[in-house]
């Protein structure tokens, strides 16, 4: 019997689920194959995995293992230097190793870790587009949400891996080559060794939670564009213009609601008396701009068109 040209045969439709269960396994009553879990999807282990095999994340990590051999290289240079000044920053940066990790973070806080985090979440998802594999993984099939979720968790994972790598390759490549001698900051205050190593992590933890604002703007440019380029540019882009505008002392408190005002406020950390205003308002700041980015990217991409 047939409907409007739909074959209705009670017998037929049964003999077509069988069919089907013998082809591709048992089915359940809401038509999805028997096992199948859309918890299981795409593992955080095997994206992490398959981004750890990339090269553009060896050849990052690998620069990050190098930049304190560079900045060693490059203050021993100065020192033979018959021109070189004494006293000043350099000097207080190789006084021991946790000054050494303080002016690696100094110099590598205002554009190369915002570039970090840019890259792993601009990626993300318009890599995937640019490739046309994009529609293949939610076919697999992966829901949205769940493939979202599984790329942020895995570019934020490489980005802390990143962040912690480049201090700890700099502590011990200071270590040995200044000693582990009293942390010594610009005013002349000194702490013990181990002090100075527990305000640099608690720095460390400060810049993750700071760059988070650019982990959720690249990951909202990312399910918005195509072209993997264009979302990591875009969000790096974004900093140094938030730099630029902090530095215009015209815009006065204008500055405070700028995501990179309180970029810096890390070092306050590393002070014997800490104070916490500035680093806690920075913390309020990064989490608002991140969560409003994350839940744009969210519902950008549950809407997205992804079979062009």
């Amino acid at each position: 019997m047939s409907t409007n040209g739909v074959h209705t045969d009670p017998h037929a439709v049964a003999d077509l689920a069988e069919a089907a269960e013998h082809e591709h396994g048992a089915v359940a009553p809401d038509g999805s194959i028997v096992g199948y879990k859309a918890g299981r999807t795409l593992p955080l282990r095997v994206e992490l995995a398959r981004q750890l095999r990339r090269r553009r994340t060896q050849l990052l990590l690998g620069f990050l293992v190098l930049l304190p051999v560079i900045l060693v290289v490059a203050f021993e240079l100065g020192e033979s230097s018959p021109n070189r000044r004494a006293g000043g920053f350099v000097d207080l940066a190789t006084a021991g190793g946790v000054n050494f990790v303080v002016l690696t973070l100094f110099v590598s806080a205002g554009f190369l870790l915002p570039m970090i985090v840019a890259l792993f979440f601009g990626d993300t998802i318009a890599s995937e587009a640019s490739w046309s594999s994009l529609k293949y993984l939610l076919a697999a099939p992966v829901p949205r949400h769940r493939l979202l979720r599984q790329k942020a968790l895995a570019s934020g994972l490489l980005s802390l891996l990143a962040l912690v790598l480049l201090p700890t390759v700099a502590l011990a490549v200071g270590v040995v080559w200044y000693g582990a001698g009293e942390v010594v900051s610009p005013t002349g205050e000194a702490a013990p060794f181990g002090q100075g190593v527990a305000g640099v992590a608690l720095s460390v933890v400060y810049i993750a939670i700071q760059l988070f604002w650019v982990a959720g703007l690249a990951l909202f440019l990312s399910v918005s564009t195509d072209a993997p380029l264009g979302a990591v540019g875009g969000a790096v882009l974004a900093a140094i213009l938030s730099q630029i505008l902090d530095q215009i002392t015209a815009l006065e408190d204008l500055r405070n609601y700028l995501p990179t005002h309180y970029s810096l406020a890390w070092a306050d950390l590393l002070s014997t008396d800490i104070d916490w205003s500035q680093p806690a308002k920075g913390v309020f700041s990064s989490l608002a701009y991140g969560a409003f980015f994350t839940l744009l990217a969210a519902r950008g991409f549950a809407r997205k068109d992804i079979t062009s």
